[in-house]
């Protein structure tokens, strides 16, 4: 309640409550603006290169090119290394072959913490471009205040897809309490970019050394110019691992979006299947 009533019987505001509601409505003012059909901001950036800093302005990075731009609240977080990086990275290939010309992961950390940041990443088809004093992301309408979990201003969490310098689409995530990540994704982005591409197999090959069948899957993939990872036996998993998750000992053993396929046999029948569908 607003009012309270004192020990003499008059009535008072209770002030916690009126300043914590004050303070909602100011927030609730202070919405995120589209900034959809507008230049993007010129701003410099401060990078390191090669042991040098490198000046890089934004017209250097947006005029004349298609460019998707994914800005997050900070270097070797959670959410921004375990999701938001590695899939952007993921489906790099499938949006360069839809028009994109560079990919653009933007923090408000500076250039030595965005390249120590990236190498253990190895989010090799991703531009890192750090916004050290936020000069850029405070242009986009998009520095927020995060003292409460001690990282001073930072980013909040959007991406953007920009043409010549103009700014095409924007996801920007909902202003509720947290770190939300459902809009700002590269599967959404994806899907403005290239609505009925087809995602790319997420597919594992464990296998061991010196194996023919494991040999003969692995050229089935590839000759469909199918992507995939391969785990070998004692340098990437020990024995107890593959029966865990095949309950089994035979190699290779693949595994296609979640799915166990089975061994080269097996992935044979699934691509030939796949082929006449």
């Amino acid at each position: 309640m607003l009012l309270i009533e004192d020990e003499d019987g008059s009535v008072s505001y209770d002030e916690a409550m009126v300043a914590n509601l004050l303070k909602g409505q100011e927030r609730e003012k202070k919405m995120f603006k589209n900034r959809e059909g507008q230049q993007v901001p010129e701003v410099t950036f401060k990078t390191r290169q090669g042991g040098d800093w490198v000046e890089v302005n934004s017209r250097a990075l947006f005029n004349g090119k298609n460019v998707i731009v994914f800005s997050l609240p900070g270097a070797f977080t959670p959410t921004c290394s375990s999701s938001h990086v590695p899939r952007y990275n993921e489906l790099a290939p499938v949006f360069r072959a839809n028009g994109i010309d560079d990919i653009i992961c933007i923090s408000v950390n500076d250039a030595f913490v965005m390249n120590e940041w990236k190498t253990p990443q190895d989010a090799d088809q991703i531009t890192f471009l750090p916004d050290g004093s936020g000069d850029f992301t405070r242009d986009m309408g998009l520095l927020v205040n995060r003292d409460d979990l001690g990282f001073g201003p930072r980013s909040w969490r959007y991406s953007m897809l920009v043409k010549d310098g103009v700014i095409d689409k924007m996801f920007i995530e909902p202003q509720e309490p947290g770190d939300p990540f459902h809009v700002s994704d590269a599967d959404t982005m994806l899907s403005y970019v290239a609505p009925t591409v087809a995602r790319p197999l997420d597919v594992v090959v464990m296998s061991r050394p010196g194996c023919p069948h494991c040999a003969r899957a692995k050229i089935q993939l590839k000759e469909r110019g199918i992507d995939f990872v391969e785990l070998e036996l004692l340098k990437h998993y020990p024995h107890r691992a593959l029966r865990a998750l095949s309950g089994g000992d035979s190699f290779p053993q693949v595994f296609i979006d979640g799915v166990h396929i089975g061994g080269a046999d097996e992935l044979e029948s699934w691509l030939r299947e796949r082929d006449a569908a």
